[in-house]
């Protein structure tokens, strides 16, 4: 049986910060199901949160401005290697799948994000690594 997690634990899902409608988009998607979004601008906030927070999976920003994705989620995978990581990419190359699937990033998604299809990889996940349909 699945279960919600939200009536279990508080859920927390970090996230790359951004000057455009992204942040929003998120908390838009969260609010209704109690999931809590943390927001990070750099690898430094990212780790520095997950050092501070029970964080159930981030979602990173292959383009941000002050620092590459692959480059957050490696420095993460050194102290966290189990935690899930979502990256999203505007170029979803070859290398940069290869990349990503050498540091077992739970899903590449392609900006612009289509808000459907990242609720869907956000279920798989929950279902798969915490039994949870808060994401359905």
């Amino acid at each position: 049986m699945v279960t919600n997690l939200s009536k279990l634990e508080e859920v927390n899902v970090l996230a790359s910060e951004a000057n455009w409608a992204w942040p929003e988009a998120l908390r838009n998607l969260f609010r209704p199901r109690g999931v809590n979004l943390l927001v990070a601008d750099n690898t430094g906030e990212f780790v520095n949160i997950i050092e501070q927070r029970r964080i159930h999976t981030t979602i990173v920003d292959m383009d941000s401005e002050s620092s590459s994705g692959l480059t957050t989620i490696k420095i993460i995978r050194m102290d966290y290697p189990l935690l899930p990581c979502i990256l999203l990419t505007s170029a979803a190359g070859e290398s940069m799948l290869s990349k990503a699937l050498r540091l077992d990033v739970f899903s590449v998604i392609e900006k612009p994000v289509d808000m459907n299809i990242l609720r869907e990889q956000l279920n798989r996940l929950f279902v798969k690594k915490y039994n949870s349909d808060i994401f359905s």
